[in-house]
């Protein structure tokens, strides 16, 4: 509260004195001043963190980069760290994974079925010994540094643009005013920068030169160590480019594999040509000139074009040193030329090459506008709004917002290509990651994805349905080679975007029984369908229908898992006791399957050295779900004999375990008798039944049930399990569908207070950046958990306000989607609501409010309506 007081004085002494709020946080920019930074959509920070190479400064500022704005087209992207006279633009591509020696390749442990069975129906630990291996770690693309001559400067500001995917940076000196630009274009694929002449007709002065690879952030304590790469340079200076070669490891599908960044330079006016500067002496540098640098001097402007990419046939590593030309290089130079002659060559016309990208950025943005009343001033720059919440026990209006709007940008960002947000977003400016930067798919994948529908990012729903169909021949083979179920699939915890192979497991981590990913993974794609209806999805195996071609299948080999799963030898009874009987063919009527093995990430019981189980509410809640989808589908499509597949669905859904409540009334995580509750533990999967499968809205006592849950792990959890956002998120999405407004209350405000956003509005994976780790869980998952909270739907319902806040007194928030194929706004002040619903299709919607005053309405497509509340 003190804290709180404090803020409260600055800004009050600031109005009064008439001078700059940001007076009172030690910066010297009025942002009313230099520009209209009143602008919902465009973001402003005073200061910035310069990016320094290994070795300077201590690495103090290796970091730095994670404060950097950020651009991307769901393939390529930068981090522009905004620097002045040294500034950074690190070039990413989100396929871009760096090969190791793990294993491609799980081993078929289908025949320890059955032992590994019988030890946990005699309540035996299960162990294991093999080494733990791990998926490839994603990588940065190569850093360009921009150096020119230092001078004193003032007036320095740059922002990220929403609208149009622009980084920008604004400063003066005693030249002028200087502005820098760059984005990823989403219509032609390439990071196009712009340097334009001072406001007072100063020239561009400038050194371009690409970091070393091993400058770079954490390089040298994993695989990156064993690389090799070259450094290349265009006549005349014509472009700069890093080729690298992976290091080799037998097995590897990268194994002659390697990337290269390359940067095609246009300048109008001035000179242009080829310096090579000092050898740095990095002996993974095996160029013939180890360091080419381009300089410019006496330019109206310069325009940089940059793209990555990789190559699996690059040669061997022993060659590679010896080579002088690259295929992967020529290509990409052809590729950065086609997009500078596209528009206007040698007089590169950067406003033209914005256009057709912002145009499509901004519709994609605009479809949901979101706003927030009574909060900070908008004019207050990141630093500023970022200070005032830090520490408070309320939500502010304006932080909350712009974190919604920063995160539906990320998403948009992260989308457009077969891949979706890693753990990183589509952003490192470091060598590995933690978490080697995977997708991990037992819960941040998931968490990162939970708004996409319903903040009409279709884009994202795209590329997730790409990403998830990309992955099912590995799935295959992990249901095969796990468990020895054949037409089935089973998801590993994480893929590293080329293989999703299960190889990442352990007495702990018992991913290898890790059974309700596929249908988790499966259930955005079914609310897109629910949301936008029977869409036409584009694939690399051409133009595919989402309900026959895609949910209909995928619903049936999740299906088959289950199917094979699930058998009459392994049965509970309705009070938790495992049984086995062998031969047995036919569960009685008071006796369930029983689930096993069966894993809930990342828990175990307390009374059990293992994560091999039975029974976890996990998996009963999954399997359910995954039942509903696709009698659903089968239901919709209506073909001949879909009754009797819709029978047999129905038949083992019934027969699933009942769920079982502990002794303070809480729902288990395991619905058996032999093991204990392990509350200390940021994962709530034991959860899933309220979200993301909504059995909670019309079954009071399991809600109960679940609360109760909650609060018990939220009152024994570790401190340093307390620490990590996508605990807080999973928690707010939960509570949002439990009506729990205290509960989501509390992980808000984890998450906007404790030091979790960067000045970019990117994110951290720690509370108090506690794990060094950068990481898009929330940046992405609050988008998710704000529209939970103001919105929850499902086909013929749409509830406004069943988790609010009363933090929020006033808003708007138009575009929203409803699982129902409608459109949804929402604006509200002084108590009062008002729903506005357009229908894209006909039908009849019951339309309530914080579950009260239902009333059922009918609508023929293309029609809007309004109604009012109270709250």
């Amino acid at each position: 509260m003190k804290k709180h007081l404090r803020s409260i004085l600055c800004v009050a002494l600031a109005v009064l004195l008439l001078v700059p709020l940001s007076a009172c946080f030690g910066r010297d920019t009025d942002l009313t001043a230099l520009l209209d930074a009143t602008d919902t959509y465009k973001v402003y920070a005073e200061d910035f963190s310069e990016v320094v190479a290994k070795g300077q400064d201590g690495g103090r500022q290796m970091r730095a980069w994670r404060e950097g704005f950020v651009t991307g087209n769901g393939v390529n992207g930068s981090i522009n760290a905004g620097s002045p006279y040294s500034d950074t633009l690190i070039y990413q591509n989100n396929y871009f994974i760096m090969p190791c020696d793990t294993i491609r390749m799980n081993p078929d442990i289908s025949g320890d079925l059955d032992s590994v069975r019988q030890m946990i129906v005699r309540g035996e630990a299960y162990q294991t010994f093999e080494p733990w291996y791990s998926v490839y770690c994603f990588h940065p693309g190569g850093q360009l540094r921009l150096t020119q001559e230092k001078q004193r400067y003032s007036d320095y500001v740059r922002w990220c643009d929403y609208e149009t995917g622009e980084a920008v940076v604004k400063y003066t000196d005693d030249r002028g005013t200087w502005e820098r630009r760059t984005f990823t274009s989403r219509t032609d694929d390439a990071t196009i920068t712009s340097i334009t002449q001072s406001s007072t007709g100063e020239k561009v002065n400038l050194t371009l030169s690409f970091d070393d690879l091993s400058q770079m952030y954490n390089f040298g304590n994993n695989a990156e160590a064993g690389l090799q790469y070259k450094k290349l340079a265009g006549e005349n200076g014509e472009y700069l480019a890093v080729v690298a070669h992976y290091p080799t490891f037998e097995g590897s599908e990268l194994i002659n594999g390697g990337f290269s960044t390359l940067t095609y330079i246009v300048n109008i006016g001035g000179t242009r040509k080829t310096v090579y500067a000092e050898d740095s002496g990095d002996e993974r540098n095996v160029g013939a000139e180890k360091n080419p640098t381009v300089q410019i001097q006496n330019a109206d402007a310069v325009y940089l074009i940059t793209l990555s990419d990789r190559d699996f046939e690059m040669g061997t590593f022993d060659a590679f040193a010896g080579q002088t030309r690259f295929a992967l290089a020529d290509d990409l130079l052809a590729r950065c030329k086609a997009v500078a002659d596209k528009f206007g060559g040698d007089a590169f016309d950067y406003a033209a090459a914005l256009e057709p990208s912002a145009a499509e950025q901004s519709e994609q943005f605009n479809r949901v506008s979101f706003s927030l009343s009574g909060g900070v001033s908008e004019a207050l720059s990141n630093e500023d709004v970022l200070a005032l919440q830090r520490g408070e026990d309320t939500l502010d209006p304006t932080m909350l917002a712009r974190a919604y709007n920063a995160g539906r940008y990320a998403m948009i960002a992260c989308s457009g290509g077969s891949l979706i947000g890693r753990l990183y977003g589509m952003w490192t400016g470091e060598w590995g990651p933690r978490w080697n930067g995977a997708f991990t798919m037992d819960a941040n994948v998931n968490l990162q994805c939970s708004g996409m529908n319903s903040a009409n990012v279709t884009e994202y729903g795209e590329s997730y349905i790409r990403f998830v169909l990309d992955q099912i021949d590995d799935w295959k083979v992990n249901a095969l080679h796990n468990y020895g179920f054949t037409d089935a699939i089973q998801v590993p915890c994480n893929t590293d975007g080329t293989s999703a192979i299960s190889v990442e497991y352990s007495t702990e981590y018992s991913f290898e029984y890790w059974n309700f990913g596929a249908s988790w993974m499966l259930q955005p794609i079914y609310e897109f369908y629910q949301t936008f209806g029977n869409r036409v999805i584009s694939t690399d195996d051409g133009d595919k229908r989402l309900l026959e071609d895609i949910l209909l299948p995928l619903l049936t080999l999740q299906a088959n898992f289950w199917d094979q799963m699930l058998t009459p030898e392994y049965y509970t009874d309705s009070n938790g006791y495992i049984h086995y009987e062998a031969g047995k063919t036919e569960l009685q009527s008071d006796e369930y399957y029983c689930i096993i093995p069966s894993y809930t990430p990342e828990n175990m019981p307390v009374n059990l050295e293992s994560g091999r189980t039975a029974n976890t509410a996990a998996d009963i809640a999954a399997a359910r779900k995954g039942f509903e989808m696709l009698i659903d589908v089968l239901r919709t499509l209506d073909a001949e004999g879909y009754a009797d597949e819709i029978a047999k669905w129905e038949t083992l859904e019934s027969k699933l375990p009942p769920y079982l409540l502990d002794d303070t009334g809480a729902l288990k995580e395991w619905a058996v008798t032999n093991f204990e509750e392990n509350n200390e533990h940021r994962h709530i999967s034991h959860l899933y039944c309220a979200w993301p499968s909504n059995e909670t809205q019309d079954d009071e006592a399991l809600r109960e049930a679940c609360i109760r849950a909650l609060d018990n792990r939220n009152n024994a959890g570790k401190e340093s399990e307390e620490t990590q956002t996508h605990g807080w998120l999973h928690k707010g999405l939960v509570a949002a569908r439990l009506k729990d407004t205290e509960a989501v209350e509390k992980s808000l405000l984890k998450l906007v207070s404790e030091k979790v956003y960067y000045n970019s509005f990117m994110t951290d994976h720690n509370t108090h950046r506690g794990s060094d780790c950068y990481c898009t869980d929330t940046s992405l998952g609050i988008v998710g958990v704000i529209n939970e909270m103001l919105l929850y739907s499902d086909t013929g319902v749409i509830e406004a306000f069943p988790a609010m806040t009363d933090m929020l007194p006033a808003g708007e928030v138009h575009g929203l989607m409803a699982k129902t194929q409608a459109e949804v706004g929402l604006s509200w002040k002084d108590g009062s609501l008002t729903v506005t619903v357009l229908s894209n299709v006909d039908q009849t919607i019951t339309i309530s409010c914080a579950g009260a005053n239902a009333q059922s309405v009918d609508f023929k497509a293309g029609e809007e309506k309004s109604f009012t509340f109270a709250y």
